[in-house]
């Protein structure tokens, strides 16, 4: 065996590792405040603290990433402009309207820094926040407006507080942690009416879990010249939370504006298995059918304990604990189980991801033996 030969076999067997591994090998997400998964027992938790899919990439993808070893060693977004092309054709935007970014937390950070810093940003509380929360570290005041009766985004407040210092405006839809839709010609009406005063960003992260009749993305503003900025990510139904693929939809103008504050660009692994994971329609049909079913069974759980929850259209439930979140947070860890952080002003409600169907029941098991 040469030093060639076995170079390359190292490097799958590295791979091979990583890819079967991965999941004792992840830490929670620091950022999304995943539960303690410091004890003895971490591999076997289960983690429903981050809205991850626990499925993981497809193996479409997987074996795009194995493929794309012997490009591991240059420098440069190797496979962008292929994913650009791809991408491109299935949204129907150009390709220039496309910015790959390192997961969708550097375009949102990197949007932050190009517009928001000395003025102000308004949206719901709660929601995402890593825009705001970056914003604010930027000097950027931060208007929160309240959700509104059904805990989605009260659009006519938020146009109301848009004045001469607001910088950007921002929106989740659906919105995390509550899983809630807003009508899409409502979105696009205000998005139309508001971007004329200051852009306005809409993260899409979870649209491709959204099986409502009529529902769209707002990228066609996006072509039709509109300050608009579209956010999506592999990192949800594509299950590539861990490799970092993140996209945002704009005018090139708008996107020379954000690309100046990247950090630098994905790994050619992950751009390789994001070109196979975005074309892969089974593998996203599976997900779809498997966050749903979780869903239900989540569902039936909290009707029998009478517990008010909100009808999900993304991969989370966010339910309401009629105690503080901490202890609740607490109970769940003490029996192997993450849950979502807490979210302001919400302080009694609880975020939990849909997870496999084994780890569901777990939390099913869990939830009825707390709440009972």
């Amino acid at each position: 065996m040469n030093r060639r030969v076995w170079l390359r076999n190292s490097s799958m067997l590295a791979g091979a590792t990583l890819l079967l591994g991965r999941e004792s090998l992840a830490m929670p997400t620091v950022a999304d405040g995943a539960g303690d998964s410091s004890a003895p027992d971490a591999e076997s938790r289960a983690r429903l603290a981050s809205n991850e899919n626990p499925y993981g990439p497809p193996k479409s993808a997987r074996d795009a990433m194995m493929r794309a070893w012997d490009e591991s060693n240059r420098y440069g977004p190797a496979g962008a402009p292929e994913l650009r092309a791809s991408l491109a054709a299935q949204w129907q935007v150009p390709a220039d309207h496309i910015l790959i970014t390192q997961g969708s937390a550097e375009g949102l950070c990197a949007s932050a820094a190009a517009f928001c810093a000395g003025g102000e940003v308004i949206s719901a509380q709660p929601t995402y926040d890593q825009l705001l929360s970056y914003a604010e570290t930027l000097g950027a005041k931060i208007v929160r407006v309240p959700l509104d009766a059904n805990l989605s985004f009260d659009l006519p407040a938020i146009e109301k507080r848009v004045g001469p210092f607001t910088r950007m405006v921002f929106v989740v839809n659906p919105n995390n942690p509550t899983g809630t839709l807003v009508n899409a010609d409502q979105l696009e009406g205000f998005t139309k009416r508001v971007s004329a005063k200051a852009p306005v960003f809409i993260d899409e992260a979870y649209h491709e879990y959204v099986e409502v009749p009529g529902h769209r993305s707002m990228m066609p503003l996006v072509t039709q010249g509109y300050d608009v900025v579209v956010s999506r990510t592999a990192s949800k139904i594509h299950g590539m939370a861990g490799l970092r693929v993140g996209f945002l939809v704009a005018r090139p103008d708008i996107l020379a504006r954000i690309a100046a504050y990247r950090q630098g660009f994905p790994n050619a692994m992950a751009l390789r298995a994001a070109i196979a994971a975005v074309q892969d329609t089974e593998a996203q049909q599976f997900v779809r059918r498997q966050n749903a079913a979780s869903r239900e069974t989540i569902y039936r759980a909290l009707d029998g304990l009478k517990r008010r929850y909100v009808p999900s259209h993304g991969n989370m439930v966010f339910f309401h604990t009629g105690r503080p979140i901490s202890d609740v947070i607490q109970q769940f860890a003490e029996r192997g189980i993450d849950v979502g952080r807490p979210f302001p002003p919400m302080l009694d409600w609880c975020r939990v991801s849909t997870g496999t169907p084994a780890d569901t029941e777990r939390f099913v098991g869990a939830l009825r033996g707390i709440f009972a």
